[in-house]
């Protein structure tokens, strides 16, 4: 008996030293994950919220929402639902609220910003008995505008707290009045901005590659003394602040710039090339700067590769070029992929290089969740698009994971 209970003593003492072993690894880790939880977690969370949730024109004018909810959307609404926004339309303009209003609805009925201001200003000095009484023919003649069945049809859309109309606007889509969703007729600029992103992200991911993987592979074969000079200079950007990288670009493909000054000097060129603000200005200056992120990868891999694997091929009767693509190449594969998939979702939500050499036509997705954020204030909007563009991010890194992770199980 007295064996067995100095086992359980030993268990129990094993499982108490086991725990506290778990309690204090977790103490380590618990600030990173803290960190995580403030710096990642919490403000992509709150993005998805407000991407489908906008409680503004609820809480501005929910008596009119009220009377719109059992609209069918066909014709005007009833009389009392127009007799009630005439008086919130007044409420407004006295708190000084009638701008938070017209905004929102602007965002779904562009022109109805000057419609909802001229009009609250009107009802603002109209008394209250009369609003009560008539409010509904004073809205009407105050503007032949609210004749118009679309306005408040985004009045009704609008004042839905949570709705998926901003990812809808995001595919550039649109429901119809009978609540079916259709493309939107309009100009539809969101679905071809992200397929331009991806386009400059992976024509950017493709340069690097072509043009960092001769660099990487002289690097990890030169001697000590001169691939450490060279990896200073690799290194050197990460030194050099990203704003002074970006305008230098512009000081070398403006059009009296250093580059379009040669070519014309050497007469190459009789007038110089509109190369600033342009899609091959973002991809030569992003390549630039994100040309190091494949290197690195590149290099550490290929550092590791013992360089008698080659030789043995090649000792064996394979040629040079055949030797390297079949024997050295799908070695240095785990540092192509992390290189590529690096620059690849680094590049697809760059900002400020596409801001400031982009232009119109070499701007990315994410300069228009940046306009909507700091010039449209349309906070929901912006956060439908990252939230799809996080999404797009997130499926082609699980489509990569699933073709790396077959070609692992196919080569072992």
């Amino acid at each position: 008996m007295s064996e067995i209970s100095l086992a359980k003593a030993d268990l129990d003492s094993a499982r108490r030293e086991l725990r506290r072993r778990k309690l204090t690894a977790f103490l380590f880790v618990a600030p990173l994950l803290v960190f995580l939880l403030f710096a990642f977690v919490a403000p992509i969370g709150s993005m998805l919220f407000r991407s489908v949730h906008n409680p503004n024109v609820a809480e501005l004018i929910p008596d009119t929402l009220d009377q719109l909810r059992d609209w069918d959307g066909e014709g005007l609404p009833d009389p009392e639902a127009i007799r009630q926004l005439a008086i919130d339309l007044k409420r407004l303009a006295n708190d000084r609220t009638s701008g938070r209003l017209a905004g929102e609805v602007n965002r779904i009925q562009p022109g109805a910003s000057s419609l909802i201001q001229s009009t609250a200003r009107r009802m603002r000095g109209v008394d209250d008995d009369e609003l009560a009484a008539s409010g509904d023919v004073l809205l009407l003649e105050a503007h032949a505008n609210w004749q118009r069945v679309e306005i408040w049809r985004a009045i009704r859309e609008s004042g839905r707290a949570y709705t998926i109309a901003h990812y809808l606007t995001a595919l550039d889509l649109e429901r119809t009045p009978s609540g079916e969703i259709q493309p939107r007729d309009g100009p539809r600029i969101y679905v071809a901005l992200y397929a331009q992103s991806l386009r400059i992200a992976l024509t950017i991911t493709l340069l690097t590659f072509l043009l960092g993987y001769p660099l990487s592979y002289y690097l990890a074969n030169a001697p000590a003394r001169i691939s450490n000079v060279l990896l200073i200079f690799v290194l050197l950007p990460f030194w050099t602040s990203l704003l002074v990288r970006t305008t230098s670009w512009i000081a070398l493909l403006q059009t009296n710039g250093v580059v379009n000054t040669f070519l014309m000097g050497t007469g190459i060129l009789s007038s110089p090339l509109s190369m600033l603000y342009t899609e091959f200005a973002t991809v030569i200056a992003m390549t630039h700067i994100l040309l190091p992120f494949m290197i690195l990868p590149l290099y550490s891999v290929m550092k590791g590769i013992d360089p008698s694997y080659l030789r043995a091929a090649m000792s064996m009767g394979a040629k040079p070029i055949p030797a390297f693509f079949r024997v050295y190449f799908p070695m240095t594969l785990p540092g192509l992929s992390a290189g590529a998939l690096l620059v690849f979702i680094v590049s697809v939500g760059y900002y400020i290089t596409p801001a400031l050499v982009g232009g119109s036509d070499g701007q990315m997705i994410s300069n228009l969740i940046a306009f909507h954020m700091q010039q449209s204030n349309n906070w929901p909007l912006a956060a439908a698009l990252g939230s799809l563009l996080l999404a797009l991010i997130l499926l082609l890194y699980w489509t990569y994971d699933r073709l790396v992770g077959a070609r692992n199980i196919s080569f072992g």
